[in-house]
């Protein structure tokens, strides 16, 4: 039951709080609600306006969520289509698709209505949530994050906890106010590791071809184009582009590429809404002494698509379990939140962070050469390069086409390859991230290593 009460000094108190109402935070706070945990989670946007988040709103493969929340509910309230079995890739030098199958059903969402119904299961397990309350600072005794200040419908507002999670997106405004010094959270963070992205979602007239795939087209500023289809009719279209690159007029393209094409004549906009996405690897560590950063807020977002829903979900989960064994240890310092480090670094961290060497060597490159680079080679074995799963290996009629069809791009293909050991070389090293903080600058310098390496194989500049 929670126990948290409003008092005349405008100074609350809960053993928990969450700021975001993102997926990650939604999880977080139903999780240690449901443990009994007195929770309070802070949203800055009305509850009217709650859950709607600018994403792409697609989850690839098999969907697994914490089983804290009613997922048949969430599905059948969100879940708009559970069809989509193959990704496309379009080439905009040449008329043609590289198309990428998958193991299992993927499935695009209706995005405002799946975090309605996070918010909903998160008051359920008995979080109060708190709306319109904007933070903008934290509260700090020494090294530990105490709480947090802001303000609430316009009138200031000051929440003390014994472990407050910043669930605040990308580029959290808490990260810019706590003192970090002394801890290992990561603060080697800068705005060229993310990217600017635009979404609309549109009603076309007919439906499409393409209603069992989600698509995705390369940009001249080293984004990418999407089409997520929420039903044959009613399609998530949007771009983003690396904040490395010139800035990007994103509504101005977009309309351009919807022009472009007769099937998007006569279609209707029902939504755009724009964000700030992470394109890097997770953050080192992501805790400090009374304080987690989960989701977009601690870089866990797949580098290369944006995709962060599942990766948020299971990070909120992962660190409310930390601060319930916390609070009930009566010690909430960093060395008892480091299982949640290690949780994210051994699971879809180490594979996030060798997507990310993909991201680099590429922007050492022009689109035009990338793009004939994936034209002229094999869709599965780049696909398969890239992702890091699947089978690598060709036969020898596949290897002669291939280097016959790669011709001019022969040094490209041997950085490929060297960029790919590399990766299963760091992902190796992220599986073996230390279970406790005492080895955990040896693990960077090794981890660094393995950069230096990297970057001495591609002419990209380093990123970190």
């Amino acid at each position: 039951m929670n126990t948290s009460t409003k008092s005349s000094t405008a100074t609350e108190r809960a053993e928990l709080v969450v700021v975001g109402g993102g997926t990650a935070g939604a999880f977080a706070a139903a999780t240690a609600a449901d443990a009994g945990l007195d929770v309070v989670l802070l949203e800055r946007k009305s509850k009217a306006e709650a859950g709607q988040i600018a994403c792409g709103d697609a989850i690839k493969g098999k969907t697994s969520f914490p089983n804290v929340i009613d997922l048949e509910y969430l599905k059948e309230e969100s879940f708009t289509n559970q069809n989509i079995q193959r990704a496309l890739f379009r080439n905009p030098l040449e008329a043609q698709e590289l198309e990428v199958t998958f193991d299992s059903n993927g499935t695009v969402l209706d995005r405002k209505r799946f975090g309605e119904v996070l918010l909903e299961e998160a008051e359920r397990a008995g979080a109060t949530i708190e709306y319109n309350t904007v933070v903008s600072d934290v509260l700090q005794e020494g090294s530990q994050i105490t709480g947090v200040r802001g303000k609430q419908a316009d009138e200031p507002i000051t929440y003390t906890a014994d472990v407050t999670i910043d669930a605040a997106g990308t580029l959290s405004i808490l990260q810019d106010k706590a003192d970090f010094t002394g801890t290992t959270f990561d603060t080697n963070v800068q705005y060229s590791q993310f990217c600017s992205a635009y979404r609309e979602v549109i009603e076309v007239p007919e439906p499409v071809e393409w209603d069992d795939a989600i698509v995705f087209k390369p940009t001249e500023e080293l984004g990418y184009l999407w089409y997520f289809p929420r039903s044959p009719t009613e399609i998530n279209v949007g771009l983003g582009f690396q904040m490395t690159e010139p800035p990007m007029n994103l509504v101005d393209v977009l309309n351009r590429e919807l022009r472009s094409q007769s099937i998007f004549d006569g279609a209707v906009v029902k939504n755009k809404l724009g964000a700030a996405l992470p394109t890097r690897r997770p953050y080192d560590s992501a805790v400090a002494p009374g304080y987690i950063a989960v989701g977009d807020a601690a870089g866990h977002v797949n580098p290369s698509t944006g995709g962060g829903i599942t990766g948020a979900a299971s990070a909120g989960y992962w660190a409310a379990e930390q601060a319930i064994d916390a609070i009930s240890d009566g010690d909430v310092g960093e060395d008892a939140f480091w299982e949640y480090n290690h949780r994210v670094m051994t699971d879809f961290g180490k594979r996030f962070a060798a997507i990310d060497l993909y991201n680099i060597w590429a922007t050492g490159y022009d689109v035009e050469t990338l793009a004939e680079l994936v034209a002229s080679f094999p869709g599965q074995q780049l696909a398969d390069a890239i992702s890091g799963s699947g089978t690598p290996s060709m036969g020898l009629w596949l290897k002669l086409k291939t280097l016959i069809s790669t011709v001019g791009h022969w040094a490209e293909l041997r950085e490929l390859y060297r960029v790919r050991k590399l990766a299963h070389e760091l992902s190796a090293q992220y599986e073996t991230y230390p279970t406790d903080r005492s080895a955990f600058e040896e693990w960077q310098t090794e981890r660094d290593s393995i950069m230096d390496d990297f970057y001495s194989v591609c002419e990209a500049e380093s990123k970190y």
